[in-house]
């Protein structure tokens, strides 16, 4: 039997506890550091070893930390991910406009530039159901204010990387294989920039700045997986639509951030995770995979984690099957589908779960896919949901394992 390998895209639900404690810190001068203590750093410890356990239990072969290590006060949120990079580079401060607020921008031919994120097409084609708080589509508190890039950015996260890599390692097992989550350039440069002349230049400071916490979790021996939902996302952030060959120039530029980023650092311990963002709502505006594959593929990383779950995403584990026939994945590329979703508080069957995982072993062998969550899980749906989720994707990974395994 071979078995199939699991994981998850990295957030899981935090405890009571911890969302208490991190609305209980303080903020330091600036307006957005969250303070630390010994105490709450122990906290963490004990918490990351209960969640590494729990993930073992429902059959979680590469664990993650939760991304207890990144600041989260509230139940739904949806922004833990980013917000945590905001505490570990110099060069940021709060101004009165943000990329919350800032007024929307519009594209023309030959110039794409992201609008607010309030003026995403998707928010505009559904702008009374994202209003709508009782829909629940797109609420969520995050636990910081979101700065503006006013100073040269430099890295400033020595202390905090490293307690997020001790909390983990001394969670794992002898030989057990885990992964840290970590910003990618282009999407930690969403944030306003006041400060460098072009977004280029913008991104760039970012990928110097990052390389630090990468090399650090790839130092330790850890997987290095990074997040990047803005190579897909920010096509809805682009208004009005450009044309797919402007789009995959735009993201050209955060994939070569990625790689220059990532130089030199063994590709076997970097994951890219690729979606289209996390909130609930309805994703029309969503571009399709097969535009973003040509780009996506060039990034210089061992295994790729991105949504093959969700109702809008599900059909497209045909395009990977046509770029495997085009040539386009490389060989040694390992594919990390989502085959439970965080979108839906419905639990995935075992035997639609092993389904899922079929398309992606029958793409490119069951020795490179690692059966994981369309994304974080933490903040997006409830903790006895999620625990009920990753029991169903441990479940369905032994049973798309089973040698003959007819599933109905």
């Amino acid at each position: 039997m071979t078995e199939i390998r699991t994981t998850t895209a990295g957030s899981l639900p935090r405890t009571q506890a911890l969302l208490e404690a991190n609305a209980a810190r303080p903020f330091a001068d600036d307006g957005f550091t969250l303070q630390s203590t010994s105490e709450y750093e122990e906290l963490i410890g004990a918490a990351v070893a209960d969640v590494v356990e729990r993930q073992r239990r429902a059959g979680i072969t590469q664990p993650g930390d939760g991304e207890f290590g990144k600041a989260s006060s509230s139940p739904v949120d949806y922004g833990a991910w980013w917000g945590y990079s905001f505490q570990r580079v110099n060069g940021l401060s709060l101004t009165e406009v943000n990329a919350f607020n800032e007024p929307p921008r519009r594209s023309v031919p030959g110039e794409v530039v992201l609008t607010s994120f309030l003026d995403r097409r998707d928010r505009q084609e559904f702008a009374d159901a994202y209003a709508d708080r009782e829909a629940g589509i797109g609420t969520g508190r995050t636990a910081t204010a979101f700065p503006t890039t006013t100073a040269p950015i430099s890295y400033r996260g020595q202390d905090a990387v490293a307690a997020d890599i001790a909390h983990l390692r001394g969670a794992l097992r002898e030989g057990e294989e885990g992964f840290l989550t970590a910003i990618a350039p282009g999407s930690a440069a969403r944030v306003r920039n006041e400060y460098y002349p072009s977004d280029e230049a913008h991104i760039d400071a970012w990928a110097d700045a990052l390389r630090e916490e990468y090399r650090a979790i790839i130092d330790a021996g850890l997987t290095l997986q990074l997040d990047d939902p803005s190579l897909a996302e920010n096509w809805d952030q682009i208004n009005p639509e450009p044309t797919v060959a402007e789009y995959q120039d735009f993201t050209r530029i955060r994939v070569e951030a990625i790689n220059r980023a990532i130089e030199g650092l063994p590709k076997e311990q970097i994951r890219l995770h690729l979606c289209w963002g996390s909130w609930h709502g309805p994703h029309s505006t969503d571009i399709e995979v097969r535009h973003i594959l040509p780009v996506v593929l060039q990034a210089k990383v061992g295994s790729i984690s991105f949504e093959a779950a969700n109702a809008r995403h599900e059909h497209e584990w045909a395009h990977w099957a046509d770029a495997a026939a085009q040539g386009l994945i490389p060989d040694d590329l390992v594919l990390v589908p989502g085959v439970v979703g965080h979108s839906t508080n419905l639990i995935e069957h075992p035997d639609l779960v092993a389904q899922r995982i079929a398309r992606y072993t029958d793409i490119v062998g069951a020795d490179r896919v690692i059966a994981s969550t369309d994304c974080g899980l933490g903040g997006r749906v409830h903790p006895d949901i999620a625990w009920a989720k990753l029991e169903a994707l441990g479940e369905g990974a032994r049973r798309a394992a089973r040698p003959g395994a007819v599933i109905g």
